[in-house]
């Protein structure tokens, strides 16, 4: 999908879900005939779908963004009528977080949309050069979760939620872009190839399971997956691959900024959150507290501090296991450090051999308590 506002000057910018595109998009020279009430300033973005160009309404004098559907997204013999139907739905929402489409159609071949010029940049260009504070994630984050809660009381699922479809406006607000397109072009994996509304849809890295393995069954949770992905890679400028770090591991955040993304990444819908509007709960919540950041955990001081608190706070947000059981809370290895030591008060702390089976056992434990 492709960003729109990506700013001004500096060339054009490129960016693509998948393989190169298979012809270069038409010139502003050359669509001028076909938009006569626009003036086509420039090409801002183009990608496998498509292109997008800056262009002024001349009536009413506003700038807008006229996105070109690429010629192979739509040699589908039914993509007229989706086209349609699903256009009139995405015109329909009308929310402050979300890029409004002004107009649809077709013209000189084209399929197009006349949308929302955002003039700001997308979170893309925010990770790579890493100009997001915590603070600042976390509002973004809240806003995104708005967007989405509208658009899915309204029936919509993005299906393409990515750093690259969330732009900010030069006065901090969060715009989503692209919303609903992922099913009206039927896109496959990667965002390039056109195939039919069966197929899987979105962006690899940031589809949630049920995507790739049910794409029937998606639902509005599949955007919340996304949306955790983008946090974690707000946070710590990577995607969260493998046996990913926990943020708190990576950046200097709350450690309970840790639950809200793992509770958005769980690979089973039902253990996700189920709206947008609960992380946003939770997102302001954090947002509210006194900044508490966990200390440097890169000397034996700061891991032993993170360590402790990670086996004996019974209320520490943050799933973990114990010689690979897992506990939903501290309080397991906190009853067995209690017993070693009161084995040992009920022997009067006289036995060396209690003193050294409840120091010893009391550092198995902390050191085997592990983040999930």
């Amino acid at each position: 999908m492709l960003g729109i506002g990506l700013g001004h000057g500096g060339g054009e910018l490129v960016i693509t879900g998948g393989g190169p595109q298979a012809e270069p998009p038409p010139t502003p020279a050359e669509l001028a005939p076909l938009f006569p009430q626009y003036e086509v300033v420039e090409l801002i973005g183009r990608g496998g779908m498509g292109a997008v160009y800056k262009a002024r309404q001349r009536g009413l004098d506003r700038m807008a963004a006229i996105k070109i559907l690429s010629t192979e997204t739509s040699s589908d013999p039914a993509f007229a009528e989706r086209f349609t139907r699903e256009a009139r739905a995405l015109a329909k929402l009308s929310h402050a977080g979300i890029v409004n489409i002004y107009d649809s159609g077709q013209t000189g071949g084209l399929y197009y949309f006349v949308m929302e010029y955002v003039d700001g940049a997308n979170l893309r260009q925010m990770i790579r050069a890493r100009s997001a504070s915590p603070s600042e994630a976390l509002g973004i984050v809240a806003q995104v979760c708005e967007a989405l809660q509208y658009a899915h009381e309204e029936g919509v699922v993005h299906r393409d939620i990515k750093p690259e479809n969330i732009l900010i406006d030069k006065r901090g607000r969060v715009k989503i872009a692209d919303f609903g397109l992922a099913k009206l072009l039927g896109v496959q994996l990667g965002d390039v190839t056109l195939t039919n509304t069966n197929q899987a849809m979105g962006t690899p890295h940031y589809m949630a399971p049920e995507q790739w393995e049910s794409p029937l069954g998606v639902d509005h949770r599949a955007d919340l997956y996304a949306l955790g992905v983008v946090f974690y890679e707000l946070l710590t400028g990577e995607l969260p691959l493998g046996r990913f770090a926990l943020p708190s591991q990576k950046a200097a955040v709350d450690i309970k900024v840790d639950e809200v993304v793992l509770k958005t990444l769980a690979k089973e819908p039902a253990l996700r959150y189920q709206t947008a509007n609960e992380i946003r709960s939770d997102v302001q919540t954090l947002a509210a507290r006194p900044t508490r950041v966990e200390p440097a955990r890169t000397g034996c001081l700061g891991a032993l501090v993170y360590r402790l608190r990670l086996a004996l706070d019974p209320f520490l947000p943050v799933k973990r296991k114990l010689y690979g059981m897992t506990l939903t809370s501290n309080w397991i290895p906190l009853g067995l450090i209690a017993f070693l030591w009161f084995a040992l008060a009920s022997a009067g702390f006289a036995s060396v051999m209690l003193w050294l089976a409840a120091l010893s056992g009391t550092l198995l434990i902390v050191r085997n308590t592990k983040a999930a």
